[in-house]
């Protein structure tokens, strides 16, 4: 059995913080769907990244030549209210995640790995505080859900996708922190460059990120639990 460490209140606090966040951000979310909804039944289609229907959303407001009857002219504006709001609030929540993680020790440790941000950072100290209900970064990543699911028999051992089991946040936000590291980073200036560009030669992108996100979760454990701070070490690639 595992036995987990009781929080400090300010991991319990820290924790709090990231739920209401995500809860926010789910909510801003539901808001812009159903604006959209609204406004595809009216004739107006919007891209996908939400950036271009804030842009145009006080000028169909403000538009009377626009198909809206006053009722739903109403409702949109409601609607428009709410998703500023929970705009704003997300801000200043993320504003005090990186105060928080400006001022942590350990948290300052973990930004020095690369695609590890201040809200994967404090996310990581508010679940496992020092990494000690782990003896080696491997139980982390399988605790986070980030290894293959076996299903061994016979002597013969099946490897399958990833058990998504654990911490369903902390694994969200690791393979948004792997993501950035593939797509965004100059694998040159990057000490797990040579092994991401050889494996993203035999495997799909998908797999690269969150195999890159398993080994971002062993290294973030190696940082807490040394206390130490993040050293790069060139990745050997297999012939």
């Amino acid at each position: 059995m595992r036995f987990v460490p009781i929080k400090t209140d300010d991991q319990l606090d820290l924790q709090a913080l990231h739920r209401v966040r995500d809860r926010l951000i789910a909510r801003r979310t539901s808001v812009i769907n159903q604006l959209r909804a609204f406004l595809l039944e009216r004739g107006l289609v919007f891209a996908k990244s939400p950036a271009r229907l804030r842009e145009r959303m006080p000028e169909i407001l403000e538009n009377a030549e626009e198909d809206l009857t006053p009722r739903m002219r109403n409702l949109l504006a409601q609607l428009w209210n709410e998703w500023k709001d929970l705009e704003q609030r997300v801000v200043d929540l993320n504003q005090e995640v990186e105060l928080i993680a400006s001022s942590d020790a350990a948290c300052t440790r973990l930004r020095q790995i690369p695609g590890v941000g201040p809200l994967v950072a404090t996310a990581i100290v508010a679940a496992i505080g020092n990494g000690a209900a782990f003896h080696k970064g491997r139980e982390f990543s399988s605790w986070l859900g980030l290894v293959p699911r076996q299903h061994s028999t016979g002597g013969k051992a099946r490897l399958f996708g990833i058990s998504k089991r654990g911490n369903n946040y902390l694994r969200k936000i690791f393979i948004h922190g792997a993501r950035a590291v593939v797509l965004r980073s100059k694998r040159d200036r990057v000490a797990m460059g040579a092994w991401m560009t050889a494996l993203e030669a035999r495997a799909p992108r998908n797999v690269l990120i969150v195999a890159t996100a398993n080994k971002l979760a062993r290294i973030a454990w190696a940082v807490l639990s040394s206390g130490q701070d993040y050293r790069a070490v060139q990745e050997p690639v297999a012939a």
